[in-house]
Parts: structure tokens; sequence; C-alpha cells
């Protein structure tokens, strides 16, 4: 893909194929860029994707620690219903979704993008069986000194599981940025639409696929992935070895 989006036209047409470029051709990058509100698609890309993340976390956390710890009426059958909507696929639910959305006014904003991934049902399930390993007795103790549930959710459960939190955060990151079929149906105009969308768009220019400029623009999009992974990958290898709490 690097080498590519460096190469000319002609270079990328040959065979056998052309492993490094002659001469590097930056000018790809300008020409990605330039064929159409970029700024705007990456801007958009951040603002889903964040948001996302957030609204996750502050929904996921309060009901991982409920399951976790807390005894309720209903709490199996509600936990069941937490793991039944993590298997069921999107293409399933767009339908309606978009229609409920469109009865309020929304396709024309970022919401449709943000509002149906407001709870992360995976993270739920991940972040409960993350916070069982908390003991209890740590817990209890909190209370004896006072805690409110939310400090004790601050300061112990959220520190204690940052692994946990990060590879779930990383993995939804990658899930929407990297979203094509959702925006594809939610969007109609290109101040809404996120970068996936707008590299989609560089795939011909006057009956020629330009292999040159969209893996260019490929590029543009996997960089912001490389770089929260080279953040968070000690904490996913954490979350994965985990043991035992310290």
């Amino acid at each position: 893909m690097i080498s590519t989006s460096l190469q000319t036209l002609q270079e990328t047409l040959t065979f056998p194929p052309t492993w490094l470029p002659a001469w590097p051709q930056w000018i790809n990058f300008v020409n990605a860029m330039n064929a159409g509100p970029f700024l705007t698609y990456f801007q958009n890309s951040v603002i889903i994707t964040v948001s996302i993340i957030v609204l996750q976390m502050a929904i996921m956390i309060p009901a991982a620690y409920s399951f976790a710890k807390y005894k309720f009426f209903g709490k199996e059958f509600l936990f069941a219903l937490v793991l039944l909507a993590f298997m069921i696929p999107g293409q399933v639910t767009f339908i309606p979704v978009y229609l409920m959305l469109a009865d309020w006014g929304l396709i024309k904003s970022l919401l449709p993008q943000i509002i149906p991934f407001m709870s992360n049902a995976f993270g739920v399930f991940l972040l409960r069986q993350y916070f069982m390993q908390i003991p209890q007795e740590i817990i209890e103790s909190a209370r004896l000194d006072n805690a409110s549930e939310f400090k004790i959710i601050r300061k112990i459960m959220i520190p204690m599981s940052m692994p946990a939190l990060a590879t779930i955060a990383l993995f939804s990151f990658v899930s929407h940025w990297n979203d094509y079929f959702w925006p594809l149906v939610m969007t109609d105009s290109a101040e809404v639409r996120p970068l996936t969308m707008g590299i989609a768009m560089l795939r011909e220019t006057e009956g020629i696929t330009n292999w040159h400029v969209i893996m260019a623009g490929n590029v543009v999009l996997v960089v912001p992935i490389l770089i929260v992974y080279l953040f968070a990958s000690k904490q996913i290898v954490n979350a994965f070895v985990y043991s035992g709490i310290k």
C-alpha cells in the first residue's frame, strides 16, 4: 500500500509489479486530498469515532459494574439480552434504525452515525468479566470509608481495569473508523460523510482506476489506527494475559 501510494500510474500497472517506485511521488497524497473535501471527511471521522467511544464508556462502565457487583431482580435475563445484542449484526437492524432516525429528522447530521452505537454490548460483557476478578473485599473497604459508588468506579474499578478499557476502546475505534456500510446508508451529503467514503470516491476518474491515488488515501486512513495501536498495545497485551489483581 505504501509503495503503491508513492508510484506513478504507469508503475502501478506494470507486470511484474514494481515493488519500489523509481522516484517517490509525494504529489499523490496532495492529489488524494484535493479530490474532495477530505479535511471535512477526516474531521467527521474524528468526531464520530471519539463521540462513540466516550458515550460507550459512559454507559458501559456503570452497566458492567452493576452486572459484576450487584444482585438485583432480572439480572440474568438482562445480561442474556446484552449477550444477544452483540450477536445481531447491524445489517439486520439498519432499515428500522434508518426509518426511525429519518422520522426524527437527523439524517442530515452526524448523529445517525453516533446514536446507534452509544452502547457496546461486547464491551459490557468483556468489562463485566474483568470487574468480576476484582475482589469484593476492596469494594467493601471503600464503602466502609464512606466512598460513593461513583467514587469506587472512578478510583478503583477504572484504574484496575485499564487494560480491558484500552482494548475495548481500540476495537471500537478501529471498527468505527473503518466503517463504510453504515455511513453509506445513513448519509446523503459530503458534509456528514466520514473518511472511508471519501476514499471510496477516489476509485475512478475518467474510467481509469487511479491505484496510486487510492493507496495514498488509504495510507492517510490507516495512519491514525497505527498511532492509536502504538499507544494502546501494552494495555491490550495485559488485557489478554491478565490472571489476577496484584
